[in-house]
């Protein structure tokens, strides 16, 4: 690449910004300064070894794919049809340029994940990163993404906060128990009524307890968790007394 088409590349970038994504595109790093590092690279390393190898003809949903990172990934494992979903318009901008430099064939559509009713269709592998915490109603995109988009696999990711580890938890308990919610390791999911990190979107701040039991109450069964905040699932039975959500 010569110095004046990586100055424009350089620009383009630039003009595309702020990134959350740091991708290398032209050998130009998106946000080299990331304040995690070089994100979501470093985590990807981490949990990278629970997803096939080889994705060769199956189809990924990715819901709030940002600038595109793990769906570029995914065409990296030979993944046939891969759709990227996004509220965010900036973010999609930026995904449209790092798909179209990378010469992928990946779809992208602004759609929130309460919307997903209307692809009328179920995917093999259902992406869900960091997109959790972010809404205001958390559990109906969980039970909304069982009930229209996954049919196998679902790979889940959130900011977490507090315990871990899941505690013991009994199928009922008696009006009067009430120490139970004092617990650390009792499943919690902290309102923030204004802002975290600086962010106004962080609704929600879930402990690993919650993550767990939410999943499970939304009829994915946890398979791998390889580490805190990720969690592999694959679509079950939904529990009885949980309605499925409206279209």
């Amino acid at each position: 690449m010569t110095e004046t088409a990586q100055t424009a590349l350089r620009d383009r970038i630039t003009g595309l910004g702020p990134w959350f994504h740091n991708l290398t595109i032209g050998g130009v790093q998106t946000a080299p300064d990331h304040f995690l590092g070089d994100y979501p690279r470093l985590k990807w390393e981490g949990f990278r070894h629970v997803l096939p190898e080889d994705l060769q003809g199956r189809s990924v949903l990715d819901i709030g794919c940002n600038a595109g990172f793990f769906a570029l990934e995914m065409k990296r494992r030979g993944a046939g049809r891969v759709l990227g979903i996004d509220s965010d318009p900036h973010y999609l901008r930026q995904a449209e340029f790092a798909v179209a430099e990378a010469g992928e064939d990946i779809e992208l559509r602004q759609m929130s994940v309460y919307d997903i009713g209307r692809l009328k269709e179920r995917f093999d592998l259902v992406l869900f990163m960091g997109v959790f915490y972010h809404l205001r109603h958390p559990l109906l995109a969980l039970d909304m993404i069982h009930e229209h988009v996954a049919d196998d696999l679902l790979l889940f990711q959130s900011l977490m906060r507090g315990a871990a580890e899941e505690g013991p938890v009994e199928a009922d308990y008696p009006f009067e128990e009430t120490s139970l919610f004092d617990r650390p390791d009792f499943p919690r999911l902290h309102f923030v009524e204004h802002r975290y990190s600086g962010d106004p979107t962080n609704w929600f701040v879930p402990n690993g307890p919650a993550i767990a039991a939410m999943l499970r109450s939304a009829g994915f069964a946890i398979t791998a968790r390889p580490e805190p905040e990720v969690f592999l699932c694959r679509r079950s039975a939904r529990p009885e007394m949980v309605p499925p959500p409206p279209l």
